[in-house]
C-alpha cells in the first residue's frame, strides 16, 4: 500500500508519516534523503533522528531511492521515505533524472507499506530565478504522478490530516 503524505514546510507530515508507520505493526525502514550540507541541516537530521524509536532502521539515500526501495520493501515491512523534495532536488542538481522514471516504474511493484512524504511548494510565490521554477513544477508534477499512483493521499495542515484520495 502506497501512501503520499503531503503538506508544507513544518506541516506535521513527517510526526504523521512516523505515527503512521508505528501503528502499521510492520517492522520500520526510514529512508532518509537529506544530506547534512549545512549546521542548519545537520540539526534537522539530528533531531528527526532523535525522535525515531532505536528499532527502526535507517537509511540514507540521496539519489538511488528506487534501487534502495526495492531491496528494502517486503510484505513485513512499512517504509517511510523523507522527503521526496529534497530527493527531487538532488536528482535535479546531480543531473541523475533518469532516477525519476526508475523510482515511478518501482513503486508500482513494491510490496509492503510505502509511505511518500512530500512538500507542497505551489502554493506559495512564483520563484524568481529559472532553476527555482523548474525545481517548483517539476515538485508538483512528481507529486501529481505520484498521487495517480498511490492507494492513499493525506494532506497535512496544521499538524491535522485530510484525506483526499
Amino acid at each position: 500500500m502506497i501512501e503520499l503524505i503531503l503538506g508544507g514546510a513544518r506541516s506535521g507530515k513527517s510526526s504523521y508519516a512516523e505515527t503512521q508507520a508505528a501503528a502499521s505493526g510492520l517492522a520500520v525502514v526510514y529512508v532518509a534523503t537529506g544530506e547534512a550540507r549545512d549546521a542548519e541541516m545537520s540539526e534537522r537530521i539530528a533531531h528527526h533522528r532523535a525522535r525515531r524509536p532505536a528499532a527502526w532502521r535507517t537509511i540514507e539515500e540521496p539519489l538511488a531511492l528506487a534501487a534502495a526501495l526495492a531491496r528494502e520493501a517486503s510484505p513485513q515491512r512499512c517504509l517511510i521515505v523523507d522527503c521526496l523534495t529534497l530527493w527531487l532536488s538532488n536528482v535535479l542538481l546531480s543531473a541523475r533524472e533518469e532516477e525519476l522514471e526508475r523510482l515511478l516504474a518501482e513503486l508500482p511493484r513494491l510490496p509492503g507499506r510505502i509511505l511518500l512524504v512530500s512538500n507542497e511548494v505551489g502554493w506559495g510565490i512564483v520563484p524568481e530565478n529559472a532553476l527555482a521554477r523548474r525545481f517548483r513544477d517539476e515538485q508538483g508534477r512528481l507529486n501529481q504522478t505520484i498521487a495517480q499512483l498511490a492507494d492513499r493521499v493525506t494532506l497535512i495542515a496544521a499538524g491535522l490530516p485530510l484525506q483526499l484520495k
